[in-house]
């Protein structure tokens, strides 16, 4: 199975609301309510780090969750949220290149 690295899509809005991470898409305006696993998951995502690691460093460390049922739940999360453009997912780490030199 390929290697996934996740990145927030900057068409999004995002805030921090009563501990929980309240996201819309400026895609499609799906709203979601994410849960503290997928608040972790949502705040880990920086393109650089894969989805394998964030599931074995955080989910599972901090949650106290099997490895293999924390990666099926991840999987999910990541896919219902790519649907709908909030988070994006490349097989090769994502640069983000509003930060690159010559973009500044």
């Amino acid at each position: 199975m390929a290697e996934k690295y996740i990145s927030r899509s900057s068409a999004i809005a995002a805030r921090m609301l009563g501990g929980e991470m309240m996201v819309m898409s400026a895609v499609d305006s799906t709203f979601f309510t994410l849960n503290e696993v997928a608040s972790a998951i949502w705040q880990a995502a920086d393109g650089r780090t894969p989805l394998s690691e964030i599931v074995a460093s955080k989910i599972c460390r901090e949650f106290d969750v099997d490895r293999e049922r924390a990666q099926r739940g991840a999987d999910r999360f990541v896919d219902e949220l790519s649907q709908h453009g909030i988070l994006l997912v490349s097989e090769q780490p994502i640069m983000d290149f509003s930060s690159s030199p010559g973009n500044q």
